[in-house]
């Protein structure tokens, strides 16, 4: 067992546990879990809740990805709630506009993909729920109709996107009045369409007529057939193993099959065996993280419009074959393992273990700070910027098409130890998630931290989240060793010195089980609002 001194201890509970980035957001799930929902009624719960309160990071006009444990099936199910691309998405639409890539900002992108989270709340909560959608969805219209305090991280999001807020007008009298308090009556009246009559209350009626009116009045491409199109999709997780744990991620359009392949990568050299937050560590994680992002950036698209090679990709054999590219004495510079991804963006995760076992683990997002920065009219709702992952390269497997989903950074994990759940971790950040992930398991199974130490202990992430950076430079929080740091210099490694803790790290929870007394222990990042309740 590793000493390592985390700032608050995990939470404990004997039955029930909710942890997410606002703690408002997980009381109200654990709220859920006391009136006898399941699972997936408090995880419906708390994102409806986080749309509210954390509008920077996620909402219903955002994407949603889902893991459930349905503890009497004994089985891991995944739902893909990810947006598709509108019947006008297409690559001519962009050229006629004069555009050579999705933009990032504004009402294309905004509109360009339906969201597609509110279709993943109906699927989960049809198969899963017990209680009343209206009582999953109480703190959230109440959050939205009676206001919430405006945390100074909301504050902080909201005034560096100022500038784009302030270009939407319905954005900028909801986010840029001045107060303690934020409030969003147009939102609220939407959740309560989505609290009376559930898919139908987003994607058909007054809710979805304001959507195709926006879209219409802004050049933008949601159609009423677009939004009636629109639906989840079950689906089959990856699986993995690493040492003694059997690992689920969310498949493709995700990202999740790159925390498989990494820890394949690092299998062999036995990081349990080397010093907790040393150089060899953080240099072979680095190096697999280049590798797997390689991969993505060469395959990863829908794969219901491209052909992506998923078991190779995460097969062990295809890892001992990439492995042989990895320098155990030098940086790897990233022309040599080229990959294009960008760490900006913003998410939010929840987990949910009830006392009968089951378990979500939820990703849910709208991508950038603020989405689209846009607001869709009358219905309170920012609308995502997903879009803008697409490619306007025909050549490229990710190309926007009618239908298709966008390659996703968001991930889910689910963990098993002799076959008993044992954790469900996951984080916001882009494409920092996998390498997030990779750092808390290692911590977790390598190194025996509990999950509240994992989620406390410095971070490092891989990657440029400004186009001014190198690719390939390493931001790393300053409570690393010092003779680490300096260790991972001389090694060529392309150093963003941090402060000691930094919130572009991400944000990451989890809840871990005890395989021999079944509490519930519950982490939240301290570079969040989050906190975990137990119940």
């Amino acid at each position: 067992m590793i000493e390592f001194s985390a700032g608050r201890p995990a939470t404990r509970s004997p039955h029930g546990m909710v942890t997410s980035p606002h703690a408002l957001a997980s009381r109200a799930g654990a709220d859920v879990l006391r009136d006898g929902g399941t699972a997936v009624d408090a995880a419906v719960a708390t994102s409806a809740a986080l749309s509210v309160l954390y509008p920077h990071m996620t909402g219903v006009g955002g994407d949603a990805f889902w893991l459930i444990y349905d503890a009497a099936a004994d089985a891991v199910r995944y739902i893909d709630g990810g947006g598709r691309a509108t019947s006008r998405g297409t690559i001519e639409a962009f050229q006629r506009r004069g555009l050579d890539e999705v933009p990032y900002r504004g009402p294309l992108p905004g509109t360009l993909t339906v969201p597609g989270s509110v279709a993943s709340w109906s699927m989960a909560h049809a198969a899963y729920g017990r209680l009343p959608l209206r009582r999953c969805l109480e703190s959230a219209i109440g959050y939205a109709r009676d206001g919430f305090p405006v945390t100074a991280r909301l504050a902080h999001w909201r005034d560096a996107t100022r500038q784009d807020l302030a270009k939407s007008p319905e954005a900028a009298t909801i986010f840029l009045k001045e107060g303690p308090t934020l409030t969003n009556a147009d939102l609220a009246r939407t959740l309560e369409a989505i609290a009376s009559d559930g898919w139908y209350g987003f994607y058909d009626g007054e809710v979805a007529r304001e959507l195709v009116r926006y879209s219409d009045a802004n050049d933008g491409f949601f159609t009423a057939a677009d939004l009636l199109a629109q639906s989840a999709r079950w689906g089959e997780p990856l699986m993995g193993r690493y040492r003694d744990v059997t690992i689920y991620e969310t498949p493709a359009p995700t990202q999740g099959f790159a925390v498989l392949k990494m820890l394949n990568l690092l299998e062999p050299f036995e990081l349990h065996k080397k010093p907790f937050l040393g150089p060899d560590a953080v240099h072979f994680m680095v190096q697999a993280k280049q590798i797997a992002y390689h991969d993505r950036d060469r395959h990863l698209a829908d794969p219901r419009f491209a052909d992506v090679p998923m078991d190779r990709l995460i097969s062990k054999d295809y890892a001992d074959e990439r492995r042989a590219l990895m320098d155990p004495e030098r940086a790897l510079p990233w022309d040599r393992i080229p990959s294009y991804g960008s760490l900006s963006g913003d998410t939010v995760y929840i987990a949910v273990v009830d006392k009968a076992g089951n378990a979500v683990s939820l990703i849910h997002s709208i991508y950038g700070s603020f989405g689209a920065a846009v607001v869709a009219g009358r219905t309170g709702v920012v609308l995502q910027n997903r879009s803008a992952y697409f490619s306007l390269d025909p050549k490229s497997p990710n190309r926007v098409e009618p239908g298709k989903t966008p390659l996703h950074t968001l991930i889910a994990s689910l963990a098993f130890r002799n076959d008993k759940l044992w954790a469900a971790v996951g984080c916001m950040g882009a494409d920092g998630q996998p390498q997030i992930h990779m750092q808390v398991y290692s911590a977790l199974i390598d190194h025996g931290l509990d999950i509240q130490q994992a989620l406390d202990m410095p971070r490092f992430l891989s990657g440029r989240f400004g186009l001014l950076e190198p690719r390939d430079t390493l931001h790393i929080e300053a409570r690393f060793p010092s003779e680490t740091i300096a260790e991972l210099d001389r090694r060529g490694h392309l150093l963003d010195r941090w402060g000691d803790w930094d919130e572009t790290a991400g944000h990451a929870h989890g809840i871990t089980i005890d395989p021999a007394t079944g509490e519930r222990l519950g982490g939240a990042d301290p570079r969040s609002d989050g906190e975990a309740v137990g119940c």
